[in-house]
């Protein structure tokens, strides 16, 4: 897969994605102009009236970072083909809304203050351009008539804005640490992007970005991006492991979405974190912003819980990955050198057992705030006693409080001999 160095993106597993653009505006998912069939003048009037005024990128940054992220992913242009960037090549772009402002630059700019490695996501898809060829996830898909009368598109001209773009995007905003296309319907190939001269270009312009996977180009890929899902075990390709990034939502929707009170817990967050990592893999946790340029309060809650957690956690997470140990049950390893972590993700009544870890661990501590966890081994020969525990064979019990650390998961770390 791909040629882009990704020591950094293993290393940092956290990032935040930001789905952002007009359909932050009607509030109801930002397929919207599909779901609803909108056609591009009656879209207008979200153009005509996006003025966020409350745009703050230096705190969406700060947020980023007290989050525990390391990395950001803006969108640069969505489905819709709105463009947040002042590109030379369309009108379509932010500069020409009431808030006339490169508000990708600003964030750029922001962003890479509060030291985040930066990205950008950028639809290959575009419902506004006009050669565009229409197929069946355009809005208009299913009025016979503009099929019809839409049937002479020039697609490749669509395909040399495409890459025009790009160009733009790589050029004007200094280092991008990593470029996400989305995405390559059933209508679609590597053809109608013309992938490997795309791919060509955005090395020689970026020789250090990383790819993902989008683009019916597997081979120029850095790596994979399942999406609203957890793997149950790390993603392959011809039967190798590879470089992998789990992408999530808040609430089920990438765009500001007003109504949908479908919101994962911070707890919930965490342990998908906890997961991801402990299978090689990196979570872009996303936000959508409001139609003023600003978090959610409850965007904002979740975030401020998740930083909580990662300030008492984060190594167990920075700089981690899997372990080659078997973690005991309703538990996760990460392992970093020669500390490995120990997520508790149900705790117990006062023992943790971990099989064949006698010997092997010289300390055990809380990672939340350093106290000692005292580790027991009893002799294998031992019989269950009443209150007395049998004895097993290479055995390392940890002794626990009843009452678990007031975190939303707990961590134990263990310095291995």
């Amino acid at each position: 897969m791909g040629f882009g160095n990704t020591e950094w993106f293993t290393h940092d597993r956290f990032g935040m994605f930001i789905h952002w653009g007009l359909y932050a505006l009607p509030a109801r998912h930002e397929w919207v102009k599909k779901r609803e069939q909108i056609t591009t003048e009656a879209y207008r009037q979200y153009f005509e009236r996006f003025e966020p005024d409350l745009y703050d990128p230096w705190r969406w940054a700060a947020d980023a970072r007290a989050a525990g992220r390391k990395y950001a992913v803006l969108t640069s242009k969505h489905h819709d083909g709105f463009c947040l960037w002042d590109s030379a090549l369309t009108d379509y772009k932010v500069t020409n809304t009431p808030i006339s402002r490169d508000l990708l630059k600003e964030w750029v700019d922001a962003f890479r203050t509060e030291g985040l490695k930066i990205g950008f996501y950028h639809s290959v898809i575009d419902w506004h351009h006009p050669e565009f060829a229409i197929d069946d996830i355009h809005p208009q898909s299913d009025d016979r008539a503009f099929r019809e009368r839409e049937q002479g598109r020039d697609h490749r001209k669509y395909t040399g804005y495409l890459d025009g773009q790009t160009r733009e995007l790589l050029t004007n905003y200094g280092k991008i640490d990593i470029l996400w296309y989305d995405f390559t319907g059933p209508e679609k190939s590597r053809e109608s992007w013309r992938s490997e001269a795309l791919v060509t270009m955005i090395r020689e312009l970026q020789p250090g970005i990383i790819l993902n996977d989008r683009i019916d180009y597997p081979e120029s890929a850095d790596f994979v991006t399942p999406e609203q899902y957890q793997p149950s075990e790390p993603p392959t390709r011809n039967g190798q492991e590879v470089v992998w990034e789990a992408c999530h939502t808040l609430n089920g929707s990438w765009g500001y979405d007003r109504d949908n009170l479908n919101w994962k817990s911070p707890n919930l967050l965490v342990r998908m974190l906890i997961d991801t990592v402990s299978k090689g893999g990196n979570l872009l946790l996303n936000v959508g912003p409001t139609g003023r340029g600003e978090f959610e309060p409850r965007a904002r809650e979740t975030l401020a819980h998740i930083g909580d957690w990662m300030r008492l956690h984060g190594r167990a997470i920075h700089g981690a990955g899997p372990s080659e140990f078997e973690a005991p049950v309703d538990c996760r390893f990460t392992q970093r050198g020669d500390r490995l972590y120990l997520h508790v993700l149900s705790w117990p009544m006062r023992h943790l057992h971990l099989q064949n870890f006698a010997g092997k661990v010289a300390y055990a501590q809380l990672l939340n705030d350093a106290s000692e966890i005292r580790m027991t081994e009893i002799d294998p020969e031992s019989k269950a006693q009443n209150t007395h525990m049998p004895g097993s064979a290479g055995e390392l019990i940890l002794e626990l409080p009843i009452q678990a650390p007031d975190v939303l998961v707990p961590v134990i770390e263990l310095f291995l001999t």
